[in-house]
């Protein structure tokens, strides 16, 4: 479909009210509030997270189960996106630059964060005001580089690995899968390039790879559509679980580490989105759906397959490209919990043990936040990086259990950051090199997650970064 047959699709006659009750936008806002209600409802009723009754066990049901869905998806999304990617670049002539920008904008916004939270934590000086009754503790995983390097290393053909939990008391045995989502590219770009080299004997595999990724996109779009019921799940059993009077003891922690994070998503993203002659509005209109969701579900893997998709149909970035540059973002652009909270964090940790830092090791902070924060890559939370950078600094590990207490409420905020760096950069590239669609970009958002209707998803405009920079469908 052309952007000129989409121009003239028939115009909206739905009445302000319907509009306003079926927009995904409204829709994540109103499931928030509800959320919160339910949440403060199941306090009340004497709800804990060590105790809990019906109501916060139903929340906590539907909005882990609302993960699970979006986990699911995420390995066959990654290998078969980055195969078809990997694929077309047979018709791109400037993919390793493509590359090479997205590393370098990576570590450009990387250490504009990196910067804010030193610089905050050095003004706030948390850790000389933290509260009583802080313990500390050791952290229940440990991130190092040699881990690290040893994680690149696929253990089997997708990264998977299972485990199971027996429970002493009564003997029952619980089994889990998990992913290492870095292992996953790694296989998934030997795959790809093992293709490319393999000539026109790979085409039947090509063509079922990028068959398999429609149907996958088709199925992701179900599951999102159902993001409001997730949300409210998600939202309300956090209120029950974590609530809010945690914070007391770690307020100024917290209100640095929230400052940071607004000071990232609300000033330095829109001066570089206006730098780069793009609408701000259209910037936040098109990706606040994902930042909804990574700031409820507190996961840029589960949140990746929407991030994805706003930043091609939204934002307008080249499909070939968004499906390369958003999973690794998704792995490696964490401005959130890479940069500004662990900065903040090992300030703080420092100044609770009253260790004074030197110029070295701020630099190292720096170093560790731009270069590291692929050590994150298929875990939870910003522990990993957290003790990467103490065990770099030489700080006592036993820091990180003081914040364990308010890591949740944090993780939501430094969550949502970093999808929004996730959709921001790919934006950037491709209007640097000349492939944006700048009228999907600005095009109206009319309620929808996207730009385009689910129907007409698959027929999106795509830019050929090979040929003359314009948008395929207007030829």
């Amino acid at each position: 479909m052309s952007t000129t047959a989409r121009a003239q699709k028939a115009p909206d006659t739905r009445g302000p009210v319907r509009k306003l009750l079926t927009s995904f936008g409204f829709q994540i806002l109103a499931a928030l509030v509800l959320g919160i209600a339910a949440g403060l409802i199941g306090r009340q009723l004497g709800a804990t997270a060590e105790n809990p009754n019906g109501l916060s066990a139903t929340l906590d049901t539907i909005g882990s189960s609302y993960v699970t869905l979006l986990r699911a998806a995420v390995v066959p999304l990654i290998f078969t996106a980055i195969v078809a990617s990997i694929s077309n670049l047979r018709r791109v002539q400037n993919a390793a630059r493509l590359a090479g920008q997205t590393l370098l904008w990576f570590a450009i916004t990387a250490f504009i964060a990196v910067t804010i939270g030193i610089v905050l934590g050095l003004v706030i000086q948390p850790g000389a005001k933290a509260g009583e009754g802080l313990t500390p503790g050791e952290p229940y995983t440990v991130g190092t580089w040699w881990n690290f390097l040893l994680g690149l290393i696929p253990q089997n053909f997708l990264g998977l690995g299972a485990s199971t939990q027996v429970d002493l008391e009564t003997g029952s045995a619980t089994s889990s899968i998990s992913f290492n989502i870095l292992q996953v590219i790694v296989v998934a770009a030997a795959v790809g390039i093992a293709a490319l080299k393999a000539g026109k004997k790979a085409e039947p595999f090509l063509a079922f790879t990028e068959s398999l990724l429609k149907v996958i996109q088709r199925v992701l779009w179900w599951i999102i559509r159902i993001a409001p019921l997730g949300t409210f799940g998600l939202i309300g059993a956090a209120v029950i679980k974590y609530g809010w009077e945690k914070l007391a003891s770690l307020a100024w922690f917290a209100g640095a580490v929230y400052i940071g994070l607004a000071l990232v998503i609300f000033v330095v993203y829109p001066i570089l989105v206006k730098t780069h002659g793009l609408s701000i509005k259209q910037y936040f209109s098109g990706v606040w759906p994902a930042v909804q969701l990574g700031f409820v579900s507190r996961s840029s893997i589960g949140t990746l397959p929407l991030t994805e998709r706003v930043t091609e149909r939204n934002l307008g970035v080249p499909r070939s490209y968004a499906s390369f540059a958003v999973p690794f973002g998704a792995t490696t652009k964490m401005d959130g919990c890479a940069a500004i909270y662990p900065a903040i964090a090992a300030i703080f940790v420092a100044q609770f043990f009253g260790i004074e830092l030197n110029f070295v090791q701020y630099l190292l902070i720096v170093i560790v936040s731009v270069v590291g924060s692929a050590a994150t890559a298929g875990t939870t939370g910003a522990t990993v990086m957290l003790t990467l950078t103490l065990s770099t600094l030489g700080l006592p590990l036993e820091g990180v259990g003081l914040l364990l207490a308010i890591d949740p409420i944090l993780d939501m905020g430094r969550t949502a950051v970093n999808v929004a760096g996730q959709a921001l950069v790919p934006t950037i590239v491709a209007k640097r090199e000349g492939i944006l669609n700048e009228e999907l970009y600005n095009a109206p958002r009319e309620g929808l997650p996207f730009a385009d209707d689910a129907e007409d998803a698959d027929d999106a405009p795509e830019t050929d970064a090979a040929s003359d920079k314009e948008p395929v469908g207007a030829r």
